[in-house]
């Protein structure tokens, strides 16, 4: 497969970045996107490869842009059931069931949602990266529900900056140990890596660490337990997690950063994406998903109210 080639003129009476000029007429592609093809030398400025992105156009330049084929790799499809919440030629929204990664990595070669949609769907590969083909966002390994996968460049870009600018209204269900200090609020943690534990994230001081903010709700008390409502505004690696531990309370069965004696067997955390409210690439009204909670969790909150 040839790279495929485009040539563009710089009419504008202001001089402007070359990149940010890119940006506006590749609008399949990231920004940091274009940035790697300028500095991978893809891009050609009045036939001379582009020096930086950014360099300055002025009225009358010629810009060209290879863009290669996407690189092979190692990833297997695999065919694996997906229960398939939404489906249209832009995404697919996906009901993961926990246990699942959703890429590959170190220990999880295989058996991921990446296997699992190049089994359903071979199109999406190289879709915004090789290594994540379609990926707009992540769950946690033991964390179940929605989860979007965009089907070309134009929609990933699109979906990406929907959950980057704070757009997506996200909603999940956790149950954890105790109860919050108030029946609601709002938590405003700045997360970063544990530096005592290089695989884990920790509650950290602002220098050292990426705004995280997360608002909740008390849906229903117990005894000795509190199944909480809660949205996330940012989404930081394990942040609900780290917030939940951060107020007292956290979440039942995560033995990262709450009880190492889990006080519910259950075999995973009870963490649940719920819901999500997003606006669709070319629509005017945005879209909710919902994915019911798993049996197993619901079961354990049923075995709660009966006593």
């Amino acid at each position: 497969m040839n790279d495929r080639v485009l040539n563009f003129r710089f009419d504008k009476r202001t001089p402007e970045r070359l990149d940010k000029f890119l940006v506006g007429q590749l609008q399949e592609f990231s920004r940091s996107r274009i940035q790697g093809l300028i500095a991978d030398g893809f891009v050609d400025v009045n036939s001379d490869t582009a020096k930086k992105a950014g360099q300055t156009l002025e009225s009358g330049f010629h810009v060209t842009v290879r863009i290669p084929p996407p690189a092979p790799t190692d990833l297997i499809a695999e065919d694996i059931p997906l229960d398939i919440l939404f489906e249209n030629d832009d995404l697919i929204v996906v009901n993961k069931p926990a246990g699942m990664v959703v890429h590959p990595a170190a220990g999880h070669a295989s058996g991921t949602l990446v296997n699992a949609i190049l089994g359903y769907d071979p199109e999406l590969e190289g879709i915004g990266g090789e290594e994540r083909p379609g990926v707009v966002h992540r769950l946690d390994k033991e964390t179940s529900g929605l989860i979007l996968l965009a089907k070309n460049e134009r929609a990933h870009r699109w979906l990406q900056d929907q959950f980057r600018l704070r757009k997506v209204e996200k909603t999940y269900l956790a149950l954890v140990d105790g109860k919050p200090p108030t029946p609601s609020g709002r938590v405003e943690a700045y997360i970063g890596r544990d530096p005592s534990h290089r695989k884990r994230m920790a509650i950290v001081p602002e220098s050292r660490g990426r705004e995280a903010i997360s608002e909740y709700r008390t849906a229903e008390s117990f005894k000795d337990h509190t199944w909480l409502e809660v949205h996330p505004i940012t989404g930081r690696t394990h942040q609900i997690r780290l917030h939940c531990a951060f107020l007292g309370c956290p979440i039942v069965g995560d033995q990262i950063y709450g009880k190492k004696h889990p006080s519910i067997k259950l075999g995973r955390h009870f963490l649940h994406a719920y819901r999500l409210k997003i606006m669709l690439p070319g629509e005017k009204k945005p879209q909710i998903f919902e994915a019911p909670l798993p049996d197993e969790l619901a079961r354990v909150l049923t075995s709660l109210r009966a006593h």
